[in-house]
Parts: C-alpha cells; sequence; structure tokens
C-alpha cells in the first residue's frame, strides 16, 4: 500500500494540478479551455469528462502497451480514446441531456485533446497501470481546475449568474451603477482569463518563467 502513494507516486498526481498544469504550462488543451467556459455547469463537465477519459485511456494503454506494434500505436491509441469518448458521450445524452446539448461538439472532439495524447505517448507507453492512472487524473484535474477558474469569472461578470443562480443581478447594484460585462461572454475574454491565470502562476513561481 505503501509503494502504491510512494512520493513519486504522489508527484506524479500532485504536479499536472499545480506546477507542470498541462494548460498553464504546456499550453495544452487550450481551444476547449475557450470554448466551453461560458457557464460554470459544462466547464465542470467537460472538466470531469476528460479526466475520467484520461485515466482510463491512460490505464488501458499501458496494460496494452508491450504488446502494440511501434508502427500502428497512435492508431492503437486513438481506439481506446474514441471508444471512451464514445461511452462518455452516451452517459451524458442519457443522464445529462441539456449540459450534453451546451458542449456540443467539443465532447467527441476530446479525442483530438492533445493533452490526452501527449500523456499516452509520453507516459503511459513507458509505465504501468497505477502510475499511469494516478498521471491520467493529475492532468484531467489539472485541465478541470483551470476550465472552472475561467468559467467562474465569465459567468459571474458575463451573466451575473453563477450555476444558472442570481448573484449580481439585483436592484440595489443596478442602483449604482452595475451592468454584466456582455464581452466576459466570447471568447476572446476566455484568452485574457486565461492570459491572467498564466501571468500569475509564472510570477509566484520563478522556476516557470524559463520555460
Amino acid at each position: 500500500m505503501g509503494q502504491l502513494f510512494s512520493k513519486k507516486n504522489k508527484e506524479v498526481f500532485s504536479t499536472p494540478i499545480g506546477m507542470n498544469n498541462p494548460v498553464t504550462v504546456q499550453v495544452l488543451g487550450i481551444c476547449s479551455a475557450l470554448a466551453v467556459t461560458a457557464k460554470l455547469e459544462p466547464a465542470i463537465v467537460m472538466g470531469l469528462s476528460v479526466t475520467v477519459i484520461t485515466a482510463f485511456s491512460n490505464v488501458v494503454i499501458s496494460l496494452i502497451r508491450k504488446t502494440i506494434p511501434n508502427r500502428i500505436r497512435i492508431i492503437v491509441q486513438l481506439v481506446v480514446v474514441a471508444a471512451l469518448v464514445t461511452i462518455v458521450s452516451e452517459i451524458l445524452k442519457a443522464f445529462a441531456y441539456d449540459v450534453s446539448v451546451q458542449l456540443s461538439v467539443y465532447v467527441g472532439l476530446i479525442i483530438t485533446n492533445c493533452i490526452l495524447m501527449g500523456r499516452l505517448e509520453a507516459f503511459a507507453m513507458q509505465n504501468g497501470p497505477w502510475e499511469s492512472f494516478l498521471d491520467g487524473i493529475g492532468n484531467g484535474l489539472g485541465y478541470a481546475k483551470i476550465l472552472v477558474i475561467v468559467a467562474f469569472f465569465r459567468e459571474l461578470l458575463g451573466s451575473g449568474t453563477l450555476f444558472g443562480f442570481n448573484i449580481l443581478n439585483y436592484e440595489p447594484l443596478q442602483k449604482i451603477g452595475y451592468v454584466n460585462n456582455g464581452l466576459m461572454l466570447m471568447p476572446p475574454m476566455a484568452l485574457i482569463i486565461l492570459a491572467c491565470i498564466i501571468w500569475y502562476q509564472r510570477s509566484r513561481h520563478k522556476e516557470l518563467q524559463d520555460k
């Protein structure tokens, strides 16, 4: 049990959430981070979907990595990811249809997410199932964390709501001149918020400034 949660495995899990975040440090998964963060609910669902798919695709590829011919390894990886994406997509349609509609084609496009293919190629093909599972969970949660932060500010300042509940749309605030900023709901503002997060992280951690 101690070996399962060794210092190395803890680093494999925790590093992508913070110091080596796939979005803010590796600059991966930017497109979906901009596209699905206008509201908090779809951002959370997208983040969890990517986490689950990354974790289990890592495990599957790790289990069969020694039997995959090198010349077709990318094809095998795509097949595994596509199967998991299809399963997640059908589950969302069955149990969270409204969110599935909001996410539109972006659930299907998880198959092309650079984070997934990067972790399969760089980690799962060289490591065991448990380490690969932790790596997938860590990278997925690191991705989800950034989506949630961006979506929080975009929905709150753009619509005045969180999870659809009214937060800022009250008469006293409107009397003093507050209005929702519609620009926050446009994709360029997601990029600006993401840039602010990257700036904040790199200003606090000097070792990231050379990357």
